[in-house]
């Protein structure tokens, strides 16, 4: 829902999901020479990368990542509602060169854009992990934009399905009553001269909008986690745009630069404009583990 650079517009958010759906269907009836998978869910849409293209970047060129950005999926996932992810930076933020932004397609999901991933130097290492939902075999990409601009990409296929309407872990009540609720843990660096590296988890339910209530048999609206937005000392970290396709309970891990220093505070906000804030003293986080 990030087509375009209207991200602002709820209005043009759900356009383009019926449009997406339209194409969709039409690709339905893909002829089989066309296929570039022999086992691919009913209604794969093999061109569906190159409309997803076309709405975010247009012409511009996009390179192959292998030496700047890698993506690591299982090929088929025990639970299609959370599937890890870790997109993987080849080498640390500098000054000088350093990956402005991280983009997350899932092909063949009602909402294609997953995460829109912010990052500046003081990030340290534009490695992330998270969780999504898939909700039917598709190409999952990663393409990430340089601080000058060119574009690279890494992508997997993956083969779930169903992720996108599955049943939460919590009743309604309880998803409700804990939302907004977060911890961080500290972890060890996986390489040298990047700073911490460091996992939030929030409580959320992030409803798709295509889950169904259990008791009334009604459609769940969708109510999720559109932004968060981590510092350190008052620095930007990270930033992140959010969709239906990050799981229940979001996680993420990511990493603070050696540049920055003092506290880490989160601030997430939700499609029902809830603000929740929360910081964590390094010391603390540092004895914790």
């Amino acid at each position: 829902m990030f087509f375009g650079r209207q991200r602002d517009s709820r209005a043009g958010k759900v356009v383009l999901v019926a449009v997406f759906m339209a194409f969709s269907m039409a690709g339905a009836f893909a002829s089989a020479e066309e296929s570039r998978r022999d086992d691919v869910s009913p209604g794969f849409r093999h061109d569906a990368w190159n409309d997803i293209r076309d709405m975010l970047y247009e012409d511009k060129a996009i390179e192959d990542g292998k030496n700047v950005i890698s993506l690591t999926t299982p090929y088929r996932a025990e639970d299609a509602a959370t599937v890890p992810i870790t997109i993987a930076a080849a080498k640390p933020q500098t000054k000088d060169e350093f990956i402005e932004s991280i983009t997350l397609v899932i092909d063949q999901n009602p909402s294609p854009v997953a995460a829109v991933f912010h990052l500046t130097p003081d990030s340290g290492l534009a490695t992330i992990d998270t969780r999504i939902r898939i909700d039917a075999f598709t190409d999952v990409r990663a393409i990430a934009k340089m601080n000058d601009g060119r574009l690279f990409m890494a992508a997997n296929f993956i083969k779930a399905s169903g992720g996108c309407g599955s049943p939460g872990l919590s009743t309604m009540d309880e998803a409700r009553a804990q939302a907004g609720k977060m911890k961080m843990k500290f972890l060890a660096s996986r390489m040298e001269g990047v700073g911490g590296q460091a996992q939030l988890l929030i409580r959320h339910p992030n409803f798709s909008g295509l889950q169904m209530n259990q008791i009334s048999g009604d459609f769940i609206p969708a109510h999720y986690i559109d932004s968060i937005e981590v510092t350190r000392g008052g620095v930007k970290v990270l930033s992140v745009e959010g969709d239906i396709s990050l799981s229940e309970n979001p996680s993420i891990r990511f990493y603070f630069g050696d540049n920055t220093s003092g506290d880490i505070s989160v601030v997430v906000t939700d499609t029902q404009s809830k603000i929740f804030k929360k910081s964590w003293p390094m010391v603390s986080l540092l004895a914790e583990n």
